[in-house]
């Protein structure tokens, strides 16, 4: 009975480890894992399992700017049923990044972005253990080609950050609630008066959106 209370509370309950194939990604990109349940002191029904593709985001408010997480994508599994004590059971997992997944794996001078999947069991009438597993998110093709491109015009990118909310054209728009903003900056004077470059990228399975905003100082 002793060992059930503490379990309830986290002590002497069963854990969860995702080992991932690799933590090296792009968005859109599969990616393969193995879920290791190790049990607790006590038997314990796992009702579940949750699996969280989580990022940092900036909201805008009226009392000020603030970061919280923010859910990209989720996936779970049902039917895991009671793990014993001493009993280690293995879950292989597969699933596809979303799309607009913010990349980190950048060279700007203040970097915002962090990616991460989060593990979470579910068991009835217990604290719920998880584990976290920072992911490096590298760009696409097309998004390499255009920071490339800013960079020989002579750009260079100084801040990245995610944020809340949607970015909307006449012809898409993005679907995850937030969008990742890379800021450039001129490093000499500008010939066009352009003080700042930020651009999102939207990609899709075949294709990548850009939004490009211009920030210029007019004389």
């Amino acid at each position: 009975m002793f060992k059930k209370i503490l379990a309830s509370v986290g002590i002497g309950a069963a854990k969860v480890d995702t080992i991932l194939e690799t933590e090296h990604l792009q968005p859109g990109q599969l990616f393969n894992a193995q879920i290791v349940i190790t049990a607790g002191d006590v038997s314990q029904e796992i009702t579940g399992l949750d699996l969280m593709l989580v990022t940092r985001v900036k909201v805008a408010s009226e009392d000020g700017d603030y970061f919280t997480n923010h859910v990209i994508d989720q996936w779970r599994i049902t039917d895991i049923g009671i793990i014993e004590p001493g009993e280690v059971r293995t879950i292989p997992f597969e699933a596809r990044l979303h799309s607009e997944t913010p990349i980190t794996e950048i060279n700007a001078g203040y970097n915002q972005s962090y990616v991460w999947l989060e593990t979470g069991l579910d068991i009835d009438l217990a604290f719920d253990p998880t584990d976290k597993d920072h992911l490096h998110i590298y760009p696409n093709e097309a998004v390499k080609t255009c920071m490339q491109a800013m960079e020989k015009l002579g750009f260079s990118l100084v801040k990245a950050d995610v944020e809340q909310g949607h970015l909307r054209a006449p012809t898409f728009q993005s679907v995850s609630g937030c969008y990742q903003e890379l800021e450039y900056q001129p490093n000499s004077r500008s010939l066009f008066g352009i003080k700042e470059i930020e651009l999102s990228f939207i990609p899709e399975a075949h294709k990548t959106h850009v939004l490009i905003e211009l920030d210029r100082a007019f004389r």
